[in-house]
């Protein structure tokens, strides 16, 4: 069946995919809740989506960031070990539930919100915590335990399937505690690969529920994946403190709302 390209949605796919490649940030934390509270997209079709909209994009950012040698591949597995388990865990909750249910919509909504709110206070926070945790352990950040990471992905895994934020917005906070003395670029590569096989295997399983818009799907694509490929390159040259403040105001403002009643 021939669809139309949406322009509205093609703009904000591209919006996002710059601000995915800057950043690693940006996917479920904006794409999800612009979905639902400016397109009025249900929020299990939202998260869905965007989950399928993510994992095609950031393959793209994969490629850029791993051409520039700005993944760490062996954080990438840890995370994985832990993140790829608890999406299952949690689709397999949420088709007991029911994806189209009341209840489940509004766990979906209020963990969006949520998870929102605290990316922007961790993002924003971030700098003074670890500068006082140096001053009391001068070695913070240079031994990281192996299933603190493993616990980090299981963490964002559950997060990703509920509300498809994480991959980015808590998964690039939580790398910044773990790994402080990771370049930021190198933080963020690592955190967009890892989120490939995470958002592919939750967006499958919301498939599979029935939660997911593939119209909507070939809009969003058609804007990020230039969008990205130029944030990706972009992310080399941009300056950290421009970014982090513009992304924790972003971040506070939407989670705000749609935990507003």
């Amino acid at each position: 069946m021939h669809f139309a390209i949406q322009p509205g949605y093609v703009f904000s796919g591209a919006l996002v995919g710059v601000l995915v490649g800057l950043t690693g940030v940006g996917g479920g934390s904006l794409m999800t809740p612009l979905l639902v509270l400016f397109f009025g997209i249900h929020p299990a079709t939202a998260v869905g989506t965007d989950l399928l909209f993510a994992s095609t994009t950031k393959v793209v950012g994969t490629a850029i960031h791993g051409s520039g040698k700005t993944v760490d591949w062996n954080i990438v597995g840890r995370l994985a070990t832990g993140s790829i388990p608890a999406t299952v865990l949690t689709l397999l909750v949420i088709n007991h539930f029911g994806v189209e249910s009341k209840a489940v919509a509004a766990v979906i909504s209020v963990t969006l919100g949520t998870a929102l709110v605290i990316s922007a206070i961790s993002l924003l926070a971030k700098d003074k915590v670890i500068a006082i945790a140096v001053k009391r352990n001068p070695d913070f950040g240079l031994q990281t335990s192996y299933w603190a990471t493993v616990l980090v992905g299981f963490a964002v895994g559950i997060l990703v399937s509920l509300s498809s934020v994480g991959a980015g917005a808590l998964g690039t906070i939580a790398l910044f505690f773990l790994y402080p003395r990771l370049p930021l670029v190198r933080i963020v590569g690592t955190d967009i690969a890892h989120a490939v096989p995470l958002t592919f295997v939750a967006g499958v399983g919301h498939w599979l529920l029935g939660s997911v818009n593939f119209h909507l799907l070939q809009s969003l694509l058609v804007g990020s994946i230039p969008g990205i490929i130029v944030g990706s390159l972009a992310a080399r040259h941009a300056p950290e403190w421009v970014l982090k403040p513009s992304l924790g105001l972003i971040l506070t403002i939407v989670g705000v709302k749609m935990l507003a009643p």
